[in-house]
């Protein structure tokens, strides 16, 4: 184990959208803000001696090799940057399932072998629905933004008999809202994205859909949920286009899910680098611009007085590439070399160490019950471990 100390690197929100409206939207189950009682009847929260109420946990997936980031700190600055004031696993061991599996593996903490292309919710419960039903966190505290698809809306939720979908995140990509609770929504609306020359018509065909099994709702506290909706989960997203365009997408819609609704936990999902197959540079090029996009995200928390001290960052990819390029001048994933095996894990915020790099092993697996032990909870099917060393 080596340990070494590097140098640290030297908002308007929309409560009143929150504060009115939820009550509004409650026949999307949308819950309240803050901690909610646990099926068990028993509210819970986040440990005291934690000072981190705010926790965005990034799955670089897509295959992304340490030697094109930490190995290329040219390609990352705010990932170094963050890694400077807090802590970097330098070995973090993965297990090669495939994309949908190893992705998933992080958020419940035990190795799913998944198909390629399989698209079912996997039988062990997420690290979001042990915060949900175990730890009381509302489902309003609990969002995933990913890079869009079927699948991946299949990261919120298990479908195991005690947990379920009941517990699940709220599931976003760059256009609009996937997961069960907003069904009846999307299926009378259609997908949300940003409506030229048609607001009115757009927002009174929203009314409806709000108003159903409704009663009392104040009309004013409905518009503003409406324009919200409309406005500001997609808000930037329309212009994105070019190298990492979904990933980007995923970080900006993110970046407004927290400036809004301040959540506790926000899972972020990306896909993009996995270009490499048959592009070196088109997915060396992902990496510089995601990075760049999280790093918007993160200056945003920094100028935040309501998170800038209660936030933390997690960020790893699922797994690596191969050691060597393939036939099309790509990288591909299945040869078994620690370029594969290993990758990085960055850990940034209030609770964590500072300027602190491991040399020593932990394990993708490792995160759920870590992110869980933060809010006062275990991951109780976990096969990971706490990991105890990243804490101050």
């Amino acid at each position: 184990m080596s340990e070494s100390k590097s140098k640290r690197s030297g908002q308007v929100t929309r409560r009143e959208v929150l504060g009115a409206g939820l009550a509004a939207a409650s026949c999307l189950q949308l819950g309240g803000l803050g901690h909610a009682a646990s099926a068990a009847g028993r509210t819970v929260g986040p440990s005291k001696e934690f000072k981190t109420k705010h926790l965005v946990l990034v799955a670089f997936a897509g295959g992304v090799r340490s030697r094109e980031t930490f190995g290329m700190p040219t390609n990352i600055p705010y990932m170094r940057a963050m890694a400077d004031e807090g802590v970097l696993f330098n070995r973090t061991r993965t297990s090669n399932l495939g994309h949908f599996g190893a992705a998933l593996s992080v958020f419940t903490g035990i190795s799913e072998a998944r198909g390629i292309r399989e698209n079912a919710r996997g039988p062990d419960p997420t690290l979001f629905e042990y915060l949900r039903k175990d730890g009381g966190l509302s489902q309003n505290d609990v969002w995933i933004s990913t890079s869009g698809g079927a699948q991946q809306t299949n990261y919120s939720a298990s479908s195991h008999r005690d947990y379920g979908q009941k517990y699940g995140a709220n599931v976003l990509d760059g256009d609009g809202i996937f997961n069960a609770e907003f069904k009846d929504l999307l299926a009378n609306f259609g997908k949300m994205r940003e409506v030229p020359g048609g607001e009115t018509d757009a927002l009174r065909k929203m009314r409806k859909v709000l108003d159903r099994g409704k009663s009392g709702a104040d009309p004013d506290a409905s518009a503003r949920v409406e324009k919200y909706i409309l406005e500001e989960l997609t808000r930037g997203t329309a212009n994105i286009n070019g190298p990492a365009a979904g990933d980007r997408k995923a970080i900006r819609v993110a970046r407004n899910l927290i400036a809004i609704f301040k959540p506790k936990v926000t899972g972020i999902v990306l896909q993009n680098a996995d270009t490499a197959h048959g592009d070196f540079n088109g997915y060396v090029e992902v990496i510089r611009q995601n990075d760049a996009a999280l790093g918007e995200l993160w200056e945003s928390v920094k100028a935040d007085p309501d998170l800038r001290d209660t936030t933390s960052f997690v960020i790893l990819p699922e797994f690596g590439r191969d050691r060597d390029l393939n036939t099309r001048r790509g990288l591909d994933h299945g040869d078994g070399s620690d370029d594969l095996r290993y990758v990085t894990t960055t850990c940034w915020g209030p609770d964590f160490k500072s300027g602190v790099e491991y040399d020593t092993e932990i394990d993708t697996i490792d995160v759920a019950p870590t992110v869980t032990s933060m809010f006062g909870t275990k991951a109780a099917f976990s096969k990971g471990k706490r990991i105890s060393k990243m804490f101050a």
